[in-house]
């Protein structure tokens, strides 16, 4: 070989460091799981950039139970959810319901809010049908979905419209329902008990029936007990489904997020699902948490997902007592994790009152992609009185009608540094 035909030394000391690297890269995304490679084009880092209090959707949902056309619909509830059916319409779920009237102000305190009586009716559930135009239209025969037993009840969750069958042409609309039994302190809102799916018909929205999904009795901790259906992310013809446990919902820890996945069209068939345990899914019912060491990283008992292109973004109230008012978002490529964070948090605006801006906190934070768009993400959060005696609560929650009704915030996500 000529001089002119043999490669310099330095040059090829360059070419060895190239190879070198290029298969360090190789070594680092195989050892990397497909959907965590953080450096993909698809998956970045992801935080909130900005955020506004949505006036516009809280005022609709304050003029709707101010409306006393008909005095047995919605006046106030909590645990706010929604989906969207393929006619346009948007079915929002809510859990403890107060129906009855609702009274100008002054109240019987003499405060200028608007007010309703102490013994006004409460269900266990209910739903609101908003219509293609955006307008709250009608609230269903409450409560739509009935106690299993007595001293039990269900409240939705997530929904979703799905095939009736995997494959199958006809669509329905699944509900997840958490059934929950009366208990004392510190289970005052009651002892997780199981998770079961609802089947409504299209365009109807009649209840088909029901059916139990997740036994938790058997989990004789009721700490430990994981409850599926805080929210719901699509991917590659799987619905994750995202669960967590209570951790003596009483006194606000941080509780332990869960994910199990099933095909669409499934979501009622019990024998479909399939739970994360930390390496694999399998159709063992007990799971391994994918967040949550309970002190800093956690979620509250109510949670929400939202996909960001290839990121998912995880938002609940912040861990320990910070979360009473302020919401904190994680980030992952995958919905087993890892997530990453807390990241930057923002303060949920109360009703604007002295004595609720002492003693009121916000919870649920739920994403609405039927009112999202144009890059923004739609979030409520639902506003109750501080209190451990559910009586008490509730009478102040009457006092003050604003107290008990979702809050919306609009916010835009953009990359994490």
């Amino acid at each position: 070989m000529s001089a002119r035909e043999r490669p310099a030394t330095g040059a090829r000391s360059v070419w060895l460091v190239l190879l070198l690297a290029l298969a360090c890269a190789a070594v680092l995304l195989i050892a990397l799981p497909e959907d965590d490679r953080e450096g993909d084009a698809a998956c970045r880092p992801r935080t909130v950039a900005s955020w506004g209090a949505d006036d516009g959707t809280t005022g609709k949902f304050a003029r709707y139970g101010d409306d006393m056309t008909r005095t047995d619909d919605w006046t106030g509830g909590d645990g706010t959810h929604s989906v969207r059916l393929p006619d346009g319409r948007v079915l929002w779920l809510f859990s403890d319901t107060f129906l009855g009237q609702v009274h100008a102000p002054p109240n019987q305190a003499g405060q200028p809010h608007s007010w309703r009586d102490t013994n006004t009716p409460m269900v266990r559930n209910s739903a609101v049908v908003m219509s293609r135009s955006g307008a709250l239209e009608r609230t269903l025969a409450a409560p739509l979905f009935p106690d299993p037993a007595p001293q039990q009840w269900r409240w939705p969750v997530a929904a979703r419209v799905e095939p009736r069958s995997p494959g199958s042409d006809e669509q329905v609309v699944r509900v997840l329902l958490w059934t929950r039994t009366a208990s004392q302190g510190p289970w005052i809102y009651g002892v997780p008990v199981a998770t079961e799916v609802a089947t409504l018909s299209l365009p109807d929205l009649r209840v088909e029936g029901i059916v139990e999904v997740s036994d938790q009795r058997p989990v004789g901790d009721p700490e430990k007990r994981v409850l599926y259906g805080t929210t719901t992310a699509d991917e590659d013809g799987w619905t994750y489904v995202f669960g967590g446990t209570d951790a003596q919902a009483a006194s606000r820890p941080s509780s332990d997020a869960h994910v199990a996945r099933v095909p669409h069209g499934a979501l009622a068939d019990a024998s479909a699902w399939e739970y994360w345990d930390g390496e694999a899914w399998g159709h063992d019912v007990t799971s391994r948490p994918v967040l949550g060491d309970g002190k800093r990283k956690g979620v509250g008992s109510a949670f929400t997902v939202v996909r960001d292109e290839g990121t998912y973004v995880l938002f609940t109230m912040a861990a320990g007592a910070e979360g009473l008012t302020t919401v904190t978002s994680y980030w992952s490529c995958s919905p087993t994790g890892p997530w990453h964070g807390p990241a930057r948090a923002f303060e949920a605006p109360l009703p604007e009152d002295s004595a609720v801006q002492k003693d009121a906190a916000a919870y649920n934070p739920q994403a609405h992609p039927a009112l999202g768009g144009d890059g923004r993400v739609v979030l409520s959060y639902d506003v109750n009185w501080l209190d451990a005696t559910p009586a008490t609560a509730q009478a102040n929650v009457s006092r003050n009608v604003s107290l008990y009704r979702p809050r919306f915030v609009s916010l835009r996500l953009a990359a994490a540094r």
